[in-house]
């Protein structure tokens, strides 16, 4: 499935860095996406691909963990670490999840609101009424544009007209998004660095001393 040695040595302690860098970067990257338009401009495809990449890199490591915890004497401390390493990729997943998500339904809500709907009304509306009005009666000719040019503004604020319910719902689900996209953010981070704490207690804890040896002066 993945390597699990590199030049002789555990490959688990190299692929952590990759784990311990490209998580919490996608998770940083899909919640500044899903808070800042200006930022999901910018960053465009590469959100989702970064929180590809992590998520790919995260079975890999586990895998390679697995090989090494069975080599090593086992420990509470070891289990514990093994037992939150597999409990990462479903953050992961959900990273990538949103980061998709988040990307394809800006995409579509921007495709879907570059399209003018009102510009017939008031081309037809004005041309017709004073055409009919006679000339002699000055009064009714004033006012008939008067109300013609109050059918664009209602038009264009998006009321009765089915642009206008796109349009919210399009809001709801990006303000749904941003609040998932936050939440799983948070959570990866946090469970990478329980995972982090972990396997440094596994390795370092009652392996050295607290004070230096003599000759020593660190």
């Amino acid at each position: 499935m993945g390597p699990t040695q590199i030049n002789g040595l555990p490959a688990h302690p190299l692929l952590v860095h990759v784990v311990v860098i490209l998580v919490p970067l996608a998770a940083l990257m899909v919640a500044a996406s899903a808070l800042l338009p200006a930022v999901r401009r910018r960053l465009g495809i590469l959100t989702p691909l970064v929180a590809f990449v992590a998520l790919v890199s995260v079975p890999l490591t586990t895998h390679a963990g697995e090989w090494l915890e069975a080599r090593l004497p086992s420990s509470p401390l070891v289990r514990r670490h093994a037992e939150l390493g597999d409990q990462l990729l479903p953050w992961a997943a959900g990273l990538f999840v949103l980061a998709a998500a988040g990307w394809l339904w800006a995409r579509r809500a921007a495709s879907g609101g570059a399209t003018p709907t009102p510009a017939t009304t008031p081309a037809t509306t004005p041309a017709t009424t004073p055409a009919t009005t006679p000339a002699t009666t000055p009064a009714t000719a004033t006012t008939a544009p008067a109300t013609a040019t109050t059918a664009p503004a209602t038009d264009r604020a998006g009321a009765g007209h089915p642009a206008g319910g796109v349009g919210t719902r399009d809001r709801v689900v990006m303000i749904v998004l941003a609040v998932l996209s936050v939440v799983v953010a948070v959570g990866s981070v946090v469970q990478v660095y329980r995972i982090g704490d972990s396997g440094a207690k596994a390795v370092w804890q009652g392996s050295y001393s607290a004070a230096p040896g003599p000759g020593d002066h660190g």
